[in-house]
């Protein structure tokens, strides 16, 4: 479930940040979604022997914590695959801040989670100064109103599908919303029968 919340961010700039970046294609042989997190832009985070870089952003301590990750331009292009915002979330990210996001990945993010915020090129060049500024700073992030605050206290709003947001809201997915709606589908069912054989009955004999 996303309401609201208060996170700092990490700051990981680069346009076209594919999928196979962010989760490389060795690790998608699960549908298990444990430990996904550890793998989390592996290329990048650990060297050959699996060693943590020191100068990756993840890799340094203020990274622990953060729920909410500012990308560059176009985050998520490439293939799909339900494995990236798994490995987003599985690493503790609730959002992730860019200017654009592939079509693929924001709709993987949304039914899995995951929420893309996507603001104008000015606000994302300002927020990223100012982290830069405050590596503390904190976000916040409002679904309900679709903002974001940025930590000079300016709020951005970002678009988001009234389905998907319904679903964050409410925290489920989309068998939970049908799941939800058991009831009404029963009584419409129900109300079905009884048309049909009204009709049925009423319908005149063949000759």
């Amino acid at each position: 479930m996303i309401t609201t919340f208060l996170s700092r961010a990490v700051v990981l700039l680069g346009d076209n940040v594919d999928t196979d970046q962010i989760i490389p294609a060795r690790f998608l042989t699960t549908t298990d979604k444990t430990g996904l997190g550890d793998h989390l832009f592996a290329d990048w985070r650990y060297d050959a022997s699996r060693q943590p870089r020191a100068d990756f952003v993840l890799n340094h301590p203020e990274a622990a914590g953060a729920q909410v990750l500012v990308a560059g331009h176009n985050f998520g292009c490439g293939s799909s695959r339900e494995h990236a915002p798994w490995a987003l979330l599985g690493f503790g990210f609730r959002a992730v801040v860019s200017t654009r996001f592939a079509d693929i990945f924001r709709n993987n993010a949304l039914k899995n989670g995951l929420l893309p915020i996507a603001i104008s090129a000015p606000a994302h060049v300002r927020l990223v100064e100012l982290l830069r500024q405050q590596p503390d700073a904190a976000l916040a992030i409002d679904l309900a109103e679709q903002t974001v605050t940025l930590p000079d206290g300016t709020r951005e709003t970002f678009p988001v599908d009234p389905f998907a947001k319904h679903c964050l809201l409410q925290g489920i997915d989309e068998l939970g919303f049908l799941l939800q709606a058991e009831p009404s589908i029963a009584k419409y069912e129900a109300t079905h029968i009884a048309r049909v054989q009204t009709t049925a009955a009423a319908a005149p004999s063949p000759v």
